[in-house]
């Protein structure tokens, strides 16, 4: 494991190994085989962060299932923006299909409060959520958080498909902001 990674002026530690979040994943992997067995389920990763994610756990998955993408973003640097843009939208039919949202990380929830609406109003047979880092403590929209790898502080990370103005989304682990 990286010591630390240093992007533009910010540095970062270690946080979660590569072995940590591979095991989370199999773990993850094997309850979703319980859950969808026989259903062929349909997953729809938000790009871009849970690309990584979502490589990771379908290549862990031992059921048929589909994987959709769809493109938003709210973050600025190390902050929320508040506003969601809907950059590559969904192109896969959800209707009456089990649907599984795999999100790299929930923290404000203003993504998927903008985001399941439009799916509810698809009619899909069920909706879940799973995600890599679940941060409860800055949440201000109540959404729903099915299936969770890691629960987190409210601390910044990035690596693992997560990152910093675009950077850093290239690492095997997962580090967080170095306290100053």
């Amino acid at each position: 494991m990286q010591t630390t990674l240093k992007l533009q002026d910010k540095e970062f530690v270690p946080y979660i190994s590569e072995k940590e979040i591979t095991e989370k994943i199999k773990l993850l992997a094997e309850q979703l085989k319980k859950d969808y067995e026989g259903k062929r389920p349909l997953f729809i990763a938000i790009l871009n962060g849970s690309f990584m994610f979502a490589a990771a756990l379908f290549k862990e998955l031992e059921i048929e299932a589909e994987i959709s993408f769809i493109k938003l973003a709210s973050y600025k640097g190390t902050r929320s923006t508040g506003h969601v843009i809907t950059a590559i939208g969904l192109d896969a039919d959800v209707t009456n299909r089990h649907v599984i949202i795999l999100e790299d990380i929930i923290d404000t929830g203003k993504t998927l409060y903008t985001f399941l609406p439009q799916l509810y109003n698809q009619h899909p047979a069920s909706l879940k959520v799973a995600v890599l880092l679940d941060k409860p403590e800055p949440r201000k929209f109540d959404v729903p958080v099915d299936y969770v790898c890691f629960t987190i502080p409210n601390k910044f990370v990035l690596g693992f498909g997560l990152d910093f103005d675009g950077f850093g989304r290239n690492t095997k682990e997962i580090f967080q902001l170095k306290e100053e």
